[in-house]
């Protein structure tokens, strides 16, 4: 793929992270068009290598399981040519993921607000760990996690349905 014309340059991977429903997948595929470049996310990828949905996976065999995969799996994704990556709403959270993602490539924080998320949240039952919390553990999981997102490069405070808005504030935090 080559680059559009209007965006800058990238040289090395750009992973997107934040809290789960934070708009990582759509978001991720949109800059990864605009910006020509590959797009991968995570959680598919490692359901595929368990041949197990991700709440199979934590069912079966464990969050402490799916996080090594997950580890292992955004280590060699970041190898190799530029992509835009959106990773698990976890991945980011571990110290060693998040020492590897931030050394390779540019790590791009997705942050709405609460609220957005948690009516995300309650659209999907895709999501283990949300999975029968209330409001207030989601937040306390929330809170707890934002640290971790902290660390990123970049961060882009986001709303409901204006994924192109996120990618233009991207591109420009790029630039």
């Amino acid at each position: 793929m080559s680059p559009i014309k209007d965006v800058p340059a990238v040289e090395k991977p750009i992973a997107i992270v934040g809290f789960m429903a934070a708009g990582k997948t759509t978001i991720g595929r949109c800059l990864a068009e605009r910006l020509g470049m590959p797009y991968v996310d995570t959680d598919p990828e490692i359901e595929r290598a368990f041949g197990l949905s991700i709440p199979e996976i934590f069912a079966q065999r464990g969050e402490l399981e799916f996080r090594v995969a997950e580890r292992e799996l955004i280590s060699r994704l970041l190898l190799g040519s530029a992509k835009v990556l959106s990773l698990g709403g976890g991945a980011y959270v571990d110290i060693q993921t998040r020492e590897v993602v931030d050394e390779i490539s540019t790590a791009v924080w997705l942050d709405p607000p609460f609220e957005l998320i948690l009516a995300r949240l309650a659209r999907s039952s895709k999501r283990p760990l949300a999975s029968g919390k209330s409001p207030a553990e989601l937040r306390h999981l929330w809170n707890e996690r934002r640290a971790s997102y902290a660390n990123a490069h970049i961060r882009i405070v986001t709303s409901d349905g204006k994924p192109g808005e996120a990618v233009e504030q991207i591109l420009k935090a790029l630039g």
